[in-house]
């Protein structure tokens, strides 16, 4: 029996009563030796005997038709079992938690590097052979459109609150400024890649994928079977970033050749396979314009951006997210544009809307401050609102002011000097901050918890893309259940056990966190009961059970295993409460005064993400968003060549993600909160806290140590050197 829990109250805070001392410790993730000692099997390593392996063919036009595909020589070579092509073949990956089967477009052609189909052979190197050998005609359709500032389709969306129009004309001071971020790629450590084998009329795949309720609906859909017939495994992911949120072209055509050939298929993208055709996070022009008093508190705010994505694609990157609430003000204005050309899908890559909108944001913020001649820190700590701006919504917790106020004395913000103020030799010494916040909420999520009395079980379908599901879910359950973490064994990625929230969004560890904690519940009133009182009563710890005076250990109380299922849905407190993380960053960089060059010196960041369930996978998880900012901010760039549309930069030696010597030592700090009307651990996101506007802080550092105001990123030298002031 499922024990259903919806979020309609505030919850007491139980985790706080258990005192157990183990939720919030750091704790190792306990398969951290598996991976790093090439233990733990990712979908492409699992062993298959007879397995074959399959490459995938991709267009090499921009937009047209497939009219003819000669594999004559491929089928003639050594090894090579079969060309599949067009049928049933997707597009591009499924929009995270869309539960159906993405774009199957034939013999259409959207993009160049669109796949069209498979080669399988014997061998891996057999198939790519074969498939460079393939011949494919089209019908190519002239003039297709790659840029968005051109692109002649265009859909808007448009959002407003107030007279926005009214204040500007009373403002004391108002900013009205243009920001530019280039794309981005997701280029998670493991490549996209599926393993496919059938029996008889049921199909089991390996594949990373995140959201794997919704993901085995979408294969089923792709492949016109019975949902009930699918079985996804996905116990270790090497990283998504919102990359493998839904299924993705590897995992059709490794299960379309598995059900032709009898035998399991594997098909692995390579990394330029992974960056042309999986979704890439999209280019944005961001119009912002503030308006504020003469004591630098807004009355309004404009956000209008223009973002793209393939004809017939629902999603459009979030721009504007966070600055529907960071802020107060009463007027406001929202505008997107969507344009529809024909590059590489755009999607979800991590913390979509706030990673780059924040850029915009948080640099407006900056350019407001200078204009007022006010503090920046203070600009940002008169700005907090009491409530939702737009909405008759309360915060479950709002720390922001706290993490403004505890980051900057901890970074020192104390000692910041003005533009060119501060200089060691040729390098120009300056220091950025800004706010960081991204939403949270709960998605439906089950867990299964067994209790013996040697110890616990937990069961779901969640996923670990390496932010700490293991952990955490273990933790939640030893402290519940008066265990060490090390006696509650945790089973993930497995589509045949309960269906969870998945990793994505922010929401995956409150949510399927929840669940485990619902069924732990469960299981506390099942032993209060046994021993004739009330769980609340109840005091579980080193494998007691104590209720007044009594104490029995759980040899005593468990004959045969004690079993609950624990489902987390949202409820009345989604409508009346925003639950939302929030952060400060500070940064300190260094800008060679004839180069243009940007070292990062230090970094810290303040976080409030309501209960910190793990000090050190938080921690991690901050500090991997504060690289990402780095990177958005000064090197990385998606560039598409301008007539194809295509990405060039297509593997990592030309995409720049930061190395080891760009990133400095990153401190992090928590603020203690509890959200206690988010759920009922009282816990935020934080996964795609870190990033969301890292970047800005770096990028008005610059402008502090240079006068450089860079409004295009990333700002690679020239970029800053352009931006310059002249002497």
């Amino acid at each position: 029996m499922t024990r259903l829990f919806r979020m309609n109250e505030a919850q007491p805070r139980v985790l706080d009563e258990t005192n157990q001392g183990i939720i919030g410790a750091p704790e190792d993730r306990p398969e951290g030796r598996l991976k790093v000692s090439g233990q733990a099997t990712y979908a492409a390593e699992v062993p298959h005997e007879n397995m074959a392996h399959g490459v995938l063919i991709r267009a090499t036009i921009t937009r047209g038709t497939v009219t003819g595909i000669d594999s004559k020589a491929a089928m003639g070579m050594d090894g090579v079992l079969g060309v599949y092509a067009l049928d049933r073949f997707l597009r591009n990956p499924a929009q995270g938690m869309s539960g159906e089967a993405p774009e199957q477009p034939g013999a259409r052609v959207d993009y160049l590097g669109q796949p069209i189909g498979v080669v399988v052979a014997e061998t891996f190197e057999a198939a790519r052979h074969a498939a460079q050998t393939i011949a494919v005609s089209y019908d190519e359709t002239p003039g297709a459109e790659v840029d968005p500032a051109t692109a002649s389709e265009v859909e808007v969306d448009h959002e407003e609150h107030g007279d926005l129009d009214a204040v500007w004309s009373e403002a004391a001071a108002t900013v009205d400024k243009v920001y530019h971020t280039a794309a981005h790629v997701a280029a998670a450590m493991e490549p996209h890649a599926s393993i496919a084998e059938w029996d008889g009329d049921r199909i089991t795949l390996h594949s990373p994928l995140q959201l794997i309720r919704f993901n085995k609906r979408e294969l089923a859909d792709s492949l016109g079977i019975p949902a009930e017939n699918v079985r996804i495994l996905a116990p270790y992911i090497g990283g998504g970033f919102g990359s493998k949120l839904g299924l993705s072209p590897d995992a059709v055509a490794a299960a379309v050749a598995a059900r032709d050939l009898g035998r399991p298929v594997r098909v692995v993208m390579s990394r330029q396979h992974v960056m042309d055709s999986v979704l890439r996070r999209s280019e944005t022009r961001q119009r912002l314009c503030l308006a504020a008093d003469a004591d630098g508190r807004l009355l309004g705010l404009s956000h209008e951006d223009l973002v793209s994505n393939l004809p017939g694609e629902g999603f459009s990157e979030p721009t504007a997210q966070a600055t529907h609430f960071l802020y107060a003000g009463t007027h406001r204005r929202y505008r997107q544009e969507v344009a529809r050309i024909h590059r590489t899908p755009a999607g979800s890559v991590r913390a979509p809307g706030e990673a780059v909108g924040m850029m915009g944001l948080e640099t407006a913020m900056d350019e407001l401050a200078e204009t007022l001649g006010l503090d920046p820190l203070e600009l940002r700590l008169r700005n907090i609102p009491e409530s939702h701006p737009e909405e008759d919504k309360e915060f479950t917790a709002n720390s922001l002011g706290e993490c403004l106020r505890r980051g900057a004395e901890a970074f020192g913000w104390s000692e910041r000097k003005g533009p060119g103020e501060r200089a060691e030799g040729d390098w120009l010494i300056g220091m950025g901050c800004a706010s960081a916040a991204r939403a949270s909420s709960i998605v439906a999520s089950e867990a299964r918890v067994t209790l013996t009395a040697e110890g616990a079980l937990v069961e779901t379908d969640m996923t670990d893309i390496g932010t700490g599901t293991y952990a955490i879910l273990a933790q939640i359950a030893a402290e519940m259940l008066g265990l060490l973490p090390s006696q509650v064994q945790v089973r993930l990625g497995d589509s045949d056990l309960p269906p969870a929230a998945g990793s994505g969004g922010s929401f995956g560890a409150l949510s399927s966190g929840s669940s485990v904690f619902i069924a732990c519940q469960g299981i506390r009133e099942t032993i209060a009961a046994k021993m004739d009182g009330a769980a609340e009563d109840l005091t579980l710890t080193e494998g007691k059970a104590r209720l007044g005076n009594r104490e029995v250990p759980f040899s005593d109380l468990i004959d045969t295993p004690l079993t609950e299922t624990g489902r987390i849905e949202s409820g009345d407190t989604g409508k009346t409460h925003i639950a939302a993380a929030f952060g400060a960053h500070f940064a300190e960089v260094a800008v060679h005064r004839w180069t243009g060059e940007v070292r990062v010196r230090r970094f810290h960041a303040e976080m409030s993400a309501g209960r910190i369930l793990n000090e050190k996978t938080a921690r991690s998880q901050v500090i991997g968003g504060v690289i990402w900012g780095i990177g958005t901010a000064l090197t990385e760039e998606a560039a598409h060549e301008p007539r194809m549309g295509h990405i060039v930069g297509r593997d990592l030696a030309n995409y720049h993600v930061p190395a080891h010597l760009d990133v400095p030592q990153i401190t992090v700090g928590f603020v203690e909160e509890r959200a206690d009307h988010a759920n009922p651990i009282q816990a935020k996101g934080i996964g795609e806290l870190g990033i969301s506007g890292a970047g800005a802080a770096i990028t008005n550092a610059i402008a502090n140590a240079c006068g450089a105001r860079v409004r295009r990123f990333p700002a690679t030298p020239d970029v800053v050197i352009d931006a310059m002031p002249l002497d």
